[in-house]
């Protein structure tokens, strides 16, 4: 397991894209719409890991329900797995409950869940496992 990226919840995608490129000295490598969660993400490279930029793009998205409770700001921290499924079991047998069991299709091309953030000390986490 290892950090893939950090989730970043922001109200104007196009305005955080040149604050981002300008604090970290480069270009996103991606920015791709999600059907499925109503957003459009924005990805940069970090050393080994990523920050991805969150925008909504639907008035019911979570994205955009997280921003209406909340200030813009750090929103989920993301694993990366190399067997999801297996992943999900083990953490299941811990007692972990999930937001979503069955891995879906998010950005950057991985599948991935969510973890709830009650049973993770108020963290919403994310597993993602690159689609093969």
């Amino acid at each position: 397991m290892k950090i893939e990226h950090i989730g970043i919840a922001v109200k104007d995608l196009n305005l955080s894209n040149d604050i981002f490129e300008r604090l970290l000295g480069k270009s996103m490598y991606k920015q791709e719409a999600v059907e499925s969660e109503g957003v459009k993400t924005s990805f940069f490279s970090v050393g080994e890991s990523k920050i991805e930029l969150v925008g909504s793009e639907k008035k019911e998205s979570a994205i955009e329900k997280f921003l209406e409770k909340n200030r813009e700001g750090i929103h989920h921290i993301a694993f990366g797995v190399d067997n999801l499924e297996k992943e999900i079991e083990r953490l299941k047998n811990e007692g972990f409950i999930f937001i979503n069991e069955t891995p879906k299709l998010g950005a950057d091309n991985k599948r991935i869940v969510f973890l709830h953030p009650k049973t993770t000390n108020g963290v919403l986490v994310e597993l993602c496992e690159e689609v093969k």
